[in-house]
């Protein structure tokens, strides 16, 4: 589990964090959402550490980040997950290698040890032997994302983060993906993290939403509660367009 509490982040004069706190549950899909320049983005970051909190805790199973020495931070850094927006794959290496890259530079295990999980990953992706000695640039855009996340799993993270994991995919590879971030977080038991602005995604997997608007916590729930929320700034997000209006009658 990860639980913020009382997080402030401001970027000299404009405060964009304002005493959010929440709660990210452990074998769930927990969704940050919002629209742009809510602070979504900047909550993600600061959850993984890449900005500096200017208050608040951040806490990794009660581990509180901003209180830890570089080498515990370090040692955290082996207990996460990283799916990248652009799936951010090394074009120099296969697919089989960039899985094994993570493994070879945090694992102790043996070289065949490496492959043998590294393979294992590829498979549980639902990727195909005979992709494993093809570059990125060979392979189709949901194939990448699917090698992303089997490099992701490959050091059997307790947390994993997803930013904006649908990005420039066709609906149908979306729901893949989603499925698959769905498998490995309850199979693996893992905490988590999705930043996204599709909706699609949300009423998918959102088994925990966490809504910011204007820099502040504006609402948190699951994908059931949000077709049953009188908050004006969620439904205006969630439902702008007209399909999702019809939706949204059709399950109230």
């Amino acid at each position: 589990m990860i639980e913020v509490k009382n997080i402030e982040k401001s970027f000299e004069s404009n405060h964009v964090l304002k005493n959010v706190s929440a709660v990210f549950e452990t074998g769930k899909t927990n969704m940050i959402i919002g629209g742009s320049g809510s602070g979504k983005t900047v909550l993600m970051k600061s959850i993984i550490g890449l900005h500096r909190i200017d208050g608040g805790r951040i806490e990794y199973d009660g581990r509180n980040l901003p209180d830890m020495k570089m080498s515990e931070i370090r040692m955290l850094r082996r207990e996460v997950g990283m799916l990248f927006q652009g799936s951010a794959l090394f074009d120099s290496l296969t697919v089989l290698e960039n899985v094994i890259y993570p493994l070879e530079m945090f694992s102790p295990s043996t070289k065949e040890e490496m492959l043998e999980r590294a393979r294992f990953c590829l498979k549980h992706v639902n990727l195909e032997e005979k992709a494993f000695g093809l570059a990125p640039s060979e392979i189709s855009g949901g194939m990448q994302k699917r090698v992303a996340i089997a490099r992701a799993i490959a050091l059997q993270p307790k947390y994993l983060f997803c930013d904006e994991p649908n990005s420039g995919l066709d609906p149908k590879t979306s729901l893949v993906i989603d499925q698959l971030i769905h498998e490995v977080t309850h199979e693996f038991e893992i905490t988590t993290i999705i930043n996204s602005h599709d909706m699609n995604s949300v009423m998918e997997i959102g088994e925990n939403i966490i809504f910011i608007e204007k820099g502040e916590k504006a609402w948190q729930g699951n994908k059931d509660d949000i077709f049953h929320v009188d908050n004006e700034a969620l439904n205006n997000f969630v439902f702008a367009s007209e399909l999702f209006k019809k939706v949204k009658r059709t399950n109230q």
